[in-house]
């Protein structure tokens, strides 16, 4: 993948949950030229993992700010993330799974917007995909164009003429090839974090959905995953 450089000093914002496919979008952001701007949105999901992890990443990709946002989604629930339902261990399955959080992306990119305008950013990115994803309705192309025309009509910037621009790098992309991104970036696999039901001892379980497609793309790439299980 080949990203075009940005004038020097351009800000962008950008969504880092701490797992996989936001480190990468991240390493997009900074080899194209980009000032970044970290987001993670602590949303009292089931485990802090995730958070530590975005907090690391942030420090080795060199974001200029990194807001950690608290924003207490178990108030809603609705979500095995966000609720006290048993997150699935049994592969995946088709439909949207019990491990969709309601409007999550809507929501978070929504705060990600507000930032960047705030910040004079009129670049933000998601690494959300298309391809090897669980079948939630927020990583759609479908959802990003609908967006990118809301941050338009719902914004100062936007009302005076500016243009925002919600950059997915990783929509089209398996699994395997994020791997071989995160590879060729230098990015360390391993400060990344995807299980949504983390053991007790702090290894990723390595049944979750999320697990499942991780691991699925690491073999594919022939890449060591260097996270701890406790099942392969």
């Amino acid at each position: 993948m080949t990203q075009t450089h940005v004038p020097a000093g351009r800000k962008a914002v950008v969504l880092l949950s701490g797992g996989l496919d936001s480190m990468v979008s991240a390493g997009l952001a900074r080899e194209a030229g980009y000032e970044i701007y970290a987001l993670t949105i602590d949303y009292n999901q089931r485990h802090a993992c995730e958070i530590d992890a975005a907090k690391v990443l942030a420090k080795e990709l060199g974001a200029v700010r990194h807001v950690v946002l608290p924003l207490d989604l178990r108030q809603f629930g609705g979500s095995a993330l966000t609720d006290d339902i048993d997150v699935p261990k049994d592969g995946l399955e088709p439909g949207i799974p019990v491990t969709y959080v309601p409007a999550r992306n809507l929501v978070f990119l929504s705060l990600t917007l507000a930032w960047a305008e705030a910040v004079g950013a009129r670049d933000i990115f998601i690494g959300v995909n298309a391809l090897d994803y669980s079948g939630y309705p927020d990583c759609r192309p479908e959802f990003i164009a609908g967006f990118t025309e809301v941050a338009r009509l719902a914004t100062k910037a936007g009302d005076e003429g500016g243009e925002f621009t919600i950059h997915a790098p990783l929509q089209f992309l398996g699994k395997g090839d994020i791997v071989r991104e995160a590879v060729r970036l230098g990015l360390d696999v391993g400060h990344s974090w995807s299980c949504y039901d983390p053991q007790p001892d702090g290894s990723a379980c390595g049944l979750c959905d999320s697990c499942r497609l991780r691991l699925g793309g690491f073999a594919e790439a022939g890449v060591e995953d260097k996270l701890r299980y406790a099942t392969k």
